[in-house]
């Protein structure tokens, strides 16, 4: 038998010669690439709230941003045409519309949407400051900072594919959601390589949140029914026990992100109460900012000050509007107008959510109103042990 002796040498440069091939081919035919190795040319930042939270403000200061495409709660269009299932159910179709949104495809649309359309079908299109500039409407410039009415007038009947070409104009997108209840939804859109996605997980004190939800009853029942899954039925004492779901859910995400989570979260998640933005927005701001790889300019600083510190009235006649208030006295109002029947019942079924973000329970109407009593306990945001668990 004859036998061929192959050197090192040349087997070597024969694999690295096999090799190239495969790659070449593999790119001849769309497949692997180097490229797709490297990180997503965009950022993707999902804002996770619940219902009158502070998000809408949260949303617009990313929305005011000039790197920023911004989009409040797409997913309200699955609730509004599936309102008949529960929330639990909607998971899977809000998770898919978030993925689409975030890769600028808006052709996820066409099953909630009537087939010709304009920016002005998407749910409050207005807020979103990409919306109101170039390439969607050209009437006013990246760096401004827009005003819902403006846009609405100037800018509602530009076609609906304009939200697609804006989207991918940006290098961020943030898109802020108050359907989400479980973290663990979104583990499919963490680990896709072709997403480069983090998570702002926003909370306020449930005890505050009653108080606003008590102000929009109307605007919020719809979605009510969905988180109790009613279908159409009465439930008694419905305002707690969805704020109960509500508490539930941020105690499941916050959990889920800071004891024990999969390794793919690791610096994916940041939490902010609502109660410290107000305090000291610019701190708590330029932190979520950070990271979320923006910078902050001085324009966007002088807004933040301005919509902080204004001495408009707390209540609004829009559910959804941002004004210029005193944030401080507007997180604390709950304070002097909730009873303490009602705040008492909050603290019994939020509990857990009270003790897990940081919200001290008052035992006594002399406490409630005592407002010199701080009710916002310190909180340490490097609670996470990433050495500690294993990665799945």
């Amino acid at each position: 038998m004859v036998r061929l002796r192959i050197s090192s040498g040349a087997m070597a440069v024969g694999l690295v010669i096999q090799a190239g091939f495969l790659l070449f081919l593999c790119a001849q035919h769309g497949g692997f690439t180097l490229r797709s190795m490297e990180k997503p040319a965009q950022a993707h930042i999902l804002i996770v709230s619940s219902w009158r939270s502070g998000s809408s403000f949260v949303g617009q200061l990313f929305s005011q941003h000039p790197d920023v495409f911004y989009l409040m709660e797409p997913a309200w269009h699955v609730w509004a045409t599936m309102h008949q299932n529960s929330a639990k159910v909607l998971h899977m179709a809000v998770r898919d519309l978030v993925r689409s949104v975030f890769k600028c495809d808006m052709s996820v649309f066409d099953a909630y949407m009537p087939w010709k359309r304009n920016l002005s079908d998407l749910f409050q299109w207005a807020v979103s400051r990409a919306l109101c500039t170039d390439p969607a409407c050209g009437y006013f410039q990246r760096t401004d900072i827009t005003v819902e009415s403006a846009c609405k007038t100037l800018c509602g009947k530009y076609p609906f594919n304009k939200v697609e070409e804006a989207c991918k104009s940006y290098s961020h997108i943030v898109l802020k959601e108050v359907r989400i209840f479980d973290l663990k939804v979104l583990y499919p859109l963490l680990t896709d390589p072709s997403l480069n996605l983090k998570i702002i997980h926003l909370v306020r004190d449930p005890r505050a949140v009653l108080k606003s939800r008590e102000q929009t009853a109307k605007a919020l029942a719809r979605d009510n029914g969905i988180v109790l899954n009613m279908n159409g039925s009465k439930v008694a004492d419905d305002q707690y026990k969805v704020l109960q779901e509500i508490c539930r859910s941020h105690v499941q995400i916050y959990e889920t992100a800071t004891l024990k989570p999969p390794g793919f979260l690791k610096d994916r998640y940041l939490m902010i109460r609502f109660e410290d933005l107000v305090r000291d927005p610019i701190e708590e701001i330029t932190t979520m900012y950070k990271f979320a790889d923006l910078k902050l300019t001085n324009k966007l600083e002088n807004w933040i000050y301005n919509i902080t510190h204004g001495q408009g009235p707390s209540r609004r006649k829009e559910a959804f509007q941002i004004t210029s208030r005193n944030a401080v006295n507007v997180s604390q109002a709950w304070r002097n107008i909730l009873s303490f029947q009602k705040v008492k019942r909050v603290q019994e079924v939020c509990s857990g959510a009270l003790y897990m973000l940081g919200y001290q329970p008052v035992d006594s109407e002399r406490e409630q109103r005592d407002l010199s009593l701080d009710l916002v306990l310190p909180h340490r945001r490097s609670q996470f042990a990433w050495a500690s668990f294993t990665q799945n």
